[in-house]
């Protein structure tokens, strides 16, 4: 809609210049009834022209009666806008839309919703006598319209970030040329398990949407869910255990113990390495002891080199596993509610894409402590080999059978 507007204010532009006060009312009645629904506000937005100016042009096209005889005003004829009235409207407008930076900042619309007819209101209250309808379309003349925010800045960088992003790249290119496992790692949003209302829509009878409950409180008996996915970037398959307890760094490992037993041993049956992609925070954080001593066990178990490459801080959106897999988990149940855990189970196990995406799922039930306390001897048993290269974000964990 934006960019018809945007032909039409063009349009107008140009006939304007050539067609008299009555052709240019037909002419806008006409466009206005070509767009359809909502084409009187769009000519209106686009060229200015009043309400009652194009309905009245609107009249005038299907009245076949009406000869072209009709007297038509002089150049300039007919009221004059607000705006040529009184000038100092425009100004006061944009003083209005910018308070901080411009306006008084003991404006009352400095702390709340600059609405239509609360900025119409406080342009009143400076001396203007002008109508809601009025002020909006002087802010679209202005180039003003309405704006939602926009999820854009992603607060300080480190100065290597785009280092440490060419450096993963360059890692997962490596593991997969050697035909090694490449897999991204991540926790979902955690989810209240009940009746509770689930964002997005679904099909269902009309006037009859499923019930869910108005408060959003937790259900002891029903508890959370918590999903933490695996995803093999080489296979485009994802794993997804459903803790119940706590979101630890056993748990984050225990689920990647399961996707290496469950799919990954069978797809890289010779497999020597391991790669890993995780945020630099949470239960698999770059500076989590117990995340490097959970590792360490599983290279033991498994007789591989672990290594691990944490995204900088701050950019966790481009984690593949956001992208590739949690957001498609997050299409297929919405608006579904997540009564239990087998429900949360089930949706997650039949997601797919056209792209090929499998997805495996299983309740993981068991009971993970928060706050263990993981001593620097603990610590020194680590088998870990820090890389040249920000050693603190780049690593490998060695099976002790190797290292020694």
């Amino acid at each position: 809609m934006e960019m018809e507007i945007e032909t039409i204010k063009k349009r107008y532009e140009y006939f304007a210049q050539i067609l008299d006060e009555r052709m240019l009312r037909l002419w806008a009645g006409t466009e206005s009834c070509i767009i359809g629904r909502g084409g009187v506000a769009a000519v209106t937005k686009a060229t200015g022209l009043s309400r009652n100016t194009i309905v009245r042009g609107i009249k005038e096209m299907k009245d076949k009666d009406k000869t072209s005889s009709e007297s038509v005003r002089k150049t300039g004829g007919g009221r004059k806008r607000i705006i040529e009235k009184n000038p100092e409207l425009k100004r006061d407008l944009d003083t209005l839309m910018e308070p901080v930076t411009r306006g008084d900042p003991e404006s009352p619309l400095l702390w709340t919703c600059k609405s239509l007819r609360k900025l119409s209101c406080e342009l009143n209250r400076k001396g203007h006598n002008i109508s809601y309808r009025v002020v909006g379309d002087l802010l679209h003349e202005m180039g003003y319209s309405l704006q939602a925010n926009k999820k854009n800045l992603e607060g300080s960088g480190h100065p290597d970030r785009n280092a440490q992003f060419e450096h993963i790249h360059q890692r997962v290119v490596a593991f997969q040329k050697m035909r090694q496992p490449v897999i991204s790692v991540d926790t979902k949003k955690k989810e209240l398990v009940g009746r509770f209302k689930n964002n997005g829509q679904e099909w269902m009878p009309k006037g009859k949407p499923e019930e869910v409950m108005v408060h959003d409180f937790q259900i002891k008996e029903l508890g959370k869910a918590i999903p933490y996915g695996v995803y093999d970037i080489g296979q485009n398959k994802g794993w997804v255990s459903i803790g119940m307890d706590n979101d630890t760094s056993e748990f984050a490992v225990e689920t990647i113990r399961r996707w290496w037993k469950s799919m990954g041993s069978s797809t890289y049956k010779n497999a020597k390495k391991l790669l890993i992609t995780a945020d630099g925070g949470g239960s698999n954080g770059s500076r989590v002891r117990l995340w490097k001593i959970e590792l360490q066990k599983l290279a033991n178990e498994t007789n591989m080199e672990i290594s691990v490459s944490h995204f900088p801080p701050g950019t966790s959106k481009w984690n593949k596993i956001e992208h590739r897999l949690f957001s498609f988990i997050t299409q297929n149940w919405r608006g579904k509610p997540l009564v239990t855990h087998e429900v949360i189970v089930n949706l997650i196990a039949s997601t797919t894409t056209r792209r090929g995406l499998k997805v495996a799922c299983e309740l993981d039930d068991n009971k993970y402590s928060k706050g263990q306390k993981i001593s620097d001897k603990q610590l020194s048993e680590v088998r870990i080999e820090r890389d040249a290269f920000h050693g603190e974000w780049n690593y490998t964990v060695c099976p002790i059978n190797i290292c020694n």
